[in-house]
């Protein structure tokens, strides 16, 4: 892994005055913390009160959280490479992710091209799940990128991992049928079966079907990813079908990773509601950010944080669903992240009154009396301005893709 590739500040960093959440039960405090970070982004010191002293830069968190750094699963920043990608700065630190992952934009054919342009001049930390299709999403629904095996190519995508394990976190196959049309189940077989020889995760992302959701269930085993949990597709919801529901409760218990990946055509307040209602939440929360989705449902990821706290979610849960959540799922360190010497990667965030109308993905609304608001992402010793994305008055993040469900 790269791990922390933030470079090195010119000042060291304190935060003053910022209240622990989410680096667990040690960690606690309902007391402000004083955190000073050295010019090596290291945390240097933790007290309840630290003086400035000489040559420091100081950012006045007045009693705002501090977390581990907001972490989004499931991000398309392929930029330039693929349709639909976004920039990674349109969803980055300036809204108050620190890492992010790219799910499934570059295939073995081009992921030296996100690898090089994207995920190395990054500020933040950018991984990737590398698609199974051979092209990625190059031109996203209107070429699928698994038509048939001539799509697939074993030797290629096992090579392309080999040589990037230090930013490839698993690989990724889009199952339903706009993308797979009538092969059915065989990409998931396939792609779990790549999975285990390459001892990596696999994220699959359910739709339409076919093949069924019930069908993908089980094909994964512990570790693996399902996202667009709480999609609300005609065949592919939980909430239409019991079995299907009590088949995702039992695949959670056994290890599989439940993925928001709201998207913008892939998240229902109706099946998430129902689903919290009934004690089944979602492991990791993500926002399955790209041009279609930035300015329609999504907008970013504390939108997407506050839409599961309106929905009945704990903040604590929300927060761990946020951040140590997918750092695990992608093997990453997320434990003891608030100790001396650990690297500084943290979300400065306050939670305000709100009253805001959001949508979901089928354009059903609902009020958000609670918000994330971020202020800081945190990158070593850099603190960079974070703030909601608000899209502008009359934006319809309109396109002409029939299968996201909004329309030109």
């Amino acid at each position: 892994m790269i791990g922390n590739r933030f470079a090195s500040a010119a000042q060291p960093l304190l935060l003053k005055g910022a209240k622990p959440i989410g680096f667990g039960e040690k960690s606690v405090s309902d007391a402000p913390l004083d955190i000073m970070i050295g010019k090596n982004g290291r945390i240097a010191e933790i007290s309840a009160r630290i003086d400035a002293g000489g040559d420091v830069r100081t950012v006045e968190a007045n009693g705002a959280f501090v977390s581990p750094g907001w972490t989004d699963l499931h991000v398309h920043v392929w930029y330039g490479g693929t349709d639909i990608s976004l920039k990674p700065e349109q969803c980055g630190a300036a809204r108050g992710v620190t890492t992010m992952v790219d799910a499934g934009s570059a295939g073995e054919a081009n992921f030296h091209g996100l690898r090089e342009f994207i995920i190395e001049p990054a500020r933040e930390n950018i991984y990737a799940f590398l698609n199974l299709g051979s092209i990625g999403l190059v031109a996203c629904n209107r070429v699928s990128e698994l038509i048939d095996m001539r799509s697939i190519d074993i030797d290629r995508t096992i090579a392309a991992v080999e040589a990037n394990r230090d930013v490839i976190v698993g690989l990724k196959v889009r199952a339903s049928a706009v993308i797979t049309g009538g092969w059915d189940l065989a990409p998931v077989k396939l792609a779990k079966k790549l999975c285990r020889i390459l001892k990596l995760p696999l994220m699959v992302h359910v739709g339409e079907p076919p093949p069924l959701y019930d069908d993908v269930l089980g094909v994964l085993t512990d570790g693996d990813i399902v996202t667009h949990c709480f999609n609300g597709k005609a065949g592919g919801s939980i909430l239409e079908d019991e079995d299907l529901y009590q088949l995702a409760e039992q695949a959670a218990a056994r290890g599989i990773v439940l993925d928001v990946g709201h998207g913008g055509a892939s998240f229902s307040f109706d099946v998430a509601k129902a689903a919290l209602s009934r004690g089944l939440k979602p492991q990791t929360i993500s926002t399955d950010l790209h041009n279609r989705s930035l300015d329609g449902s999504v907008w970013d990821m504390a939108t997407t944080m506050s839409k599961l706290l309106s929905l009945g979610m704990k903040l604590d849960d929300v927060v761990a669903a946020s951040t140590t959540a997918p750092r695990r799922a992608i093997r990453l360190p997320a434990d003891n992240l608030l100790e001396k010497g650990k690297p500084a990667e943290f979300t400065l965030f306050d939670v305000v009154d709100s009253d805001l109308t959001v949508k979901d993905s089928q354009g059903a609304t609902s009020r958000l009396t609670r918000l994330f608001e971020p202020r800081y992402a945190i990158l070593g010793a850099e603190p960079v301005t974070a703030h909601r994305h608000v899209p502008a008055e009359g934006s319809a993040g309109g396109h002409a893709c029939p299968h996201c469900g909004w329309k030109s």
